[in-house]
């Protein structure tokens, strides 16, 4: 039998800060590894970027989004065929309801190469709920119904909302966002703070980190302005923001003294393990792979109630949970936590315990991999 060849049409990839792109830049390579010849097609949606390049082994094609929304999708799509035409790959891998289901939706109807689609998001902002609202939107999910191999689902809410339009549990496979967790470990306290001095942090306050990207519904906003009014008990205290996005100018201007803005990093895992307590204030999320990672560095978790925050903690046991937009219960939550630093040690070391139970890059490769063999095997043309 040869090697599964598989097309994987995502929005953005490295060096795009967002939990789909860096969840993508922990699989791609390890799937290489297990002999899946896998490809990204992603947007060049920086002119500064390089059509075509390999990041860690994987061959990533950048393909042009000029002009309006209207065009750009209709450019990107184009080009993605001639793309999978000239890979012509045994399947492909679409990631959300948008233009890269179009394109594996055009692949399978005039090439027949079979394709999944992950989800990312769940709720008003996710992909169902926004396209059961719009009646070609409703045209294109009965589309992915009839064509799809299968949804792959990162939390039990998107498996809900797709069990409401009509999905049979037989198409749907769970397979939850991971990180690696001999990369983001924790430090014991003498590296912690030798580790600050590296960083230019102060070496004995109290540092709270978000990362992730600057859009609305993370509410970043709600975040600097509790830090704003806390810092005044816990002086000396700084937040850490790492990302970009539109509410980058925004943000800045409502910070206070305390609050450092880093912009896009690599590689977050220091700023992880030299920080005391992370921070996910979203309305909207699927399963936040920001929060798996700090976790994983053991460093205590408050987020909010939505998407699969749920399946990962357990409120009070391995992290912090409260209802999203009630800036009160934020305050209170981080003041809370601030001030016990047993709680906080507690819920990181379990949490880092959760992750890497539930939660590794490793179980999402290998249930990825089989996957690909499922859906590959039943494909006819692969056994021609």
């Amino acid at each position: 039998m040869n090697p599964i060849r598989v097309v994987t049409v995502i929005h953005g990839y490295y060096p795009r800060v967002g939990g789909a792109e860096r969840q993508m830049q922990f699989l791609a390579p390890r799937l290489r590894e297990r002999g899946i010849e896998l490809f990204i097609i992603t947007r060049r949606y920086d002119r500064s970027l390089k059509p075509y390049e390999e990041i860690d082994g994987v061959p990533v094609y950048r393909l042009p989004v000029p002009g309006p929304k209207a065009v750009a999708s209709l450019v990107f799509t184009l080009y993605a065929l001639f793309t999978i035409l000239r890979l012509r790959p045994h399947m492909i891998h679409a990631h959300e309801f948008i233009s890269p289901s179009t394109v594996a939706l055009l692949s399978k109807r005039w090439l027949g190469i079979p394709f999944v689609v992950t989800l990312h998001r769940s709720g008003p902002l996710g992909d169902v709920q926004k396209l059961s609202r719009k009646t070609s939107g409703r045209l294109r999910l009965d589309s992915l119904r009839k064509q799809t191999s299968s949804f792959v689902l990162i939390s039990r809410e998107i498996e809900e909302e797709l069990t409401g339009i009509g999905i049979p549990p037989e198409r749907m496979t769970m397979i939850t966002n991971g990180v690696d967790t001999n990369v983001f470990t924790p430090l014991s306290l003498d590296e912690k703070v030798s580790l600050r001095q590296k960083l230019g942090l102060p070496e004995s306050a109290l540092i709270g980190i978000y990362t992730g990207r600057l859009a609305p519904e993370k509410r970043v906003d709600q975040l600097i302005q509790v830090w704003n009014k806390v810092r005044s008990d816990f002086p000396g205290a700084e937040l850490l923001v790492l990302g970009q996005g539109t509410e980058d100018a925004k943000l800045r201007q409502l910070a206070g003294e305390g609050v450092r803005f880093l912009g896009g990093v690599d590689n977050v895992t220091p700023y992880l393990q030299a920080s005391d307590l992370y921070v996910l204030p979203s309305i909207a999320e699927g399963l936040s792979v920001a929060m798996l990672e700090a976790m994983s560095c053991g460093v205590p978790a408050l987020v909010t109630d939505v998407g699969g925050a749920r399946e990962v903690i357990t409120h009070g046991e391995n992290g912090w949970i409260i209802p999203p937009d009630q800036i009160v219960d934020l305050e209170q939550a981080i003041r809370y936590l601030l001030e016990n630093q047993e709680v906080r040690t507690s819920i990181g070391t379990a949490g880092r315990k959760r992750v890497m139970e539930a939660f590794s890059v490793k179980l999402a490769v290998e249930k990825l991999f089989d996957l690909y063999h499922q859906v590959v095997g039943k494909s006819e043309a692969y056994h021609v």
